[in-house]
């Protein structure tokens, strides 16, 4: 399964945190995934929720490529990522039930029904019947974790 922090958060929201390199490195140090928001403002990429706040390079991108759940938050970057063939896994959505990332997963909107082998995003930890999903992305995602690792013993 997936365990997908939102933003670099792992146990709450911390929003002052969120989308900065130093928060998503930790939670990569972790050991989870990010799912991380993406700008780009002219030539320059940035990262930050409802506004570019930390400006980055591809490279930085690049280097944790295996681990990001890449958020287009305007289609500027979408279109940037797309015709530069670059080799990440990204997705973009508005008011969209659920969309279909560049990897081919389905990344489900938060509170809606939960569709089988798709990523949820939840925004709190809550006891609902998640396991038929291949991942979850949430705030409190080590509750997630230590859910999910008493359900394998």
């Amino acid at each position: 399964m997936y365990l997908i922090s939102h933003r670099g958060n792992i146990e709450n929201k911390i929003e002052e945190l969120e989308n900065s390199p130093s928060y998503i490195d930790n939670a990569l140090e972790l050991g989870y995934d990010v799912e991380m928001d993406l700008w780009k403002i002219g030539g320059e990429l940035f990262l930050g929720h409802d506004e570019p706040i930390y400006n980055i390079n591809l490279d930085w991108l690049i280097e944790r490529k295996e681990n990001l759940w890449v958020h287009c938050k305007n289609i500027e970057s979408l279109i940037y990522l797309t015709s530069n063939k670059i080799d990440l896994n990204y997705f973009w959505h508005d008011q969209d039930f659920a969309t279909l990332t560049s990897k081919k997963f389905i990344w489900a909107k938060e509170n809606k029904k939960l569709i089988d082998n798709s990523i949820a995003m939840i925004p709190d930890f809550c006891e609902i019947n998640y396991y038929n999903c291949i991942g979850v992305c949430s705030d409190q995602i080590k509750n997630f974790k230590n859910d999910y690792e008493k359900t394998r013993h």
